[in-house]
């Protein structure tokens, strides 16, 4: 069996598999989401060789994980990554405490409920 080095690129299939972007009900790689990533963030700039076959390289992979990461696991927005992609803070996954990412988004929701509830409270008097 022939190992890739761990520099090489990686074909979208294999990169699915790392990121396991998988239907779970197909149990088949759901590539068509990195492809949707890529025209949403500009950072995710894979190769693109004959027969039109991306290929990302180590750093590209880098960037997928920090996406889903913080799409998936984080429940943030498209605009909010991109926010925090575009930020010059330094972006390694092992810095994000559990659930900071989202402190600022949600303290201005729950400060806005607690102000609607307010105001319908004064509506009752």
């Amino acid at each position: 069996m022939i190992h890739k080095s761990t520099d090489a690129y990686k074909s979208i299939g294999e990169v699915a598999k790392i990121l396991d972007l998988v239907n779970v009900k197909k149990g088949t790689l759901n590539t068509h989401t990195i492809r949707y990533w890529e025209k949403e963030f500009k950072q995710i700039k894979p190769k693109i060789f004959n027969g039109n076959r991306r290929y990302y390289n180590n750093q590209a992979i880098e960037v997928l994980k920090k996406v889903k990461y913080l799409l998936k696991d984080q429940g943030m927005t498209i605009n909010g990554v991109k926010k925090v992609l575009n930020s010059d803070k330094s972006l390694k996954l092992d810095e994000f405490p559990n659930n900071s990412i989202n402190a600022d988004y949600n303290i201005k929701n729950k400060v806005k409920k607690i102000s609607d509830l307010i105001k319908q409270l004064k509506k009752l008097k």
